[in-house]
């Protein structure tokens, strides 16, 4: 007989597909989150391939709508600009189709009234009499936020 801990350590294709579909169930998750714990399961290749290919069958897993909800969520929630969108979307491996078909989410006109919102915000926080200085601390905070350089030097010029 098996001790426990070897037991618990090895995990059927059925179970790690059940687990799964509540993984991609609770939240969307794209494809690179799910093969990261598959491999954390200790499953094989040929298992993961299975369990991947099942999970875009049934509709569980659906990268243009993970990149879509990833893309609306970051944008209204944290207030990331588009740049960070796309980085962030790059960095878990999503297509180019998909990371424009993700911005594509975003209005203009409420991406460029969230831009004018998070600037002047930030700049009532910022106490630097140096104007130069308060630029760049907007500036900077801008950009790393993601939002394009053209639309932030542009900013810049209308507060301050």
């Amino acid at each position: 007989m098996a001790s426990k801990s070897s037991y618990s350590t090895h995990i059927s294709v059925q179970e790690a597909q059940k687990k799964m579909e509540h993984f991609c169930a609770y939240q969307e998750r794209c494809h690179q989150e799910v093969y990261e714990k598959l491999r954390g399961m200790g499953m094989i290749q040929q298992a993961i391939d299975y369990i991947t290919t099942h999970l875009i069958q049934e509709n569980y897993l659906n990268e243009e709508r993970f990149a879509r909800g990833f893309a609306r969520g970051k944008f209204r929630i944290k207030k990331w600009g588009k740049n960070r969108i796309v980085q962030e979307l790059k960095r878990r491996n999503i297509s180019a189709y998909n990371i424009k078909s993700a911005l594509s989410e975003i209005e203009e006109e409420e991406y460029l009234s969230t831009l004018d919102e998070l600037a002047q915000k930030r700049l009532a926080q910022i106490h630097e009499p140096n104007i130069q200085k308060r630029k760049k601390k907007l500036a900077d905070y801008l950009l790393y936020r993601g939002w394009e350089s053209s639309l932030v030097y542009a900013k810049l010029k209308e507060l301050i």
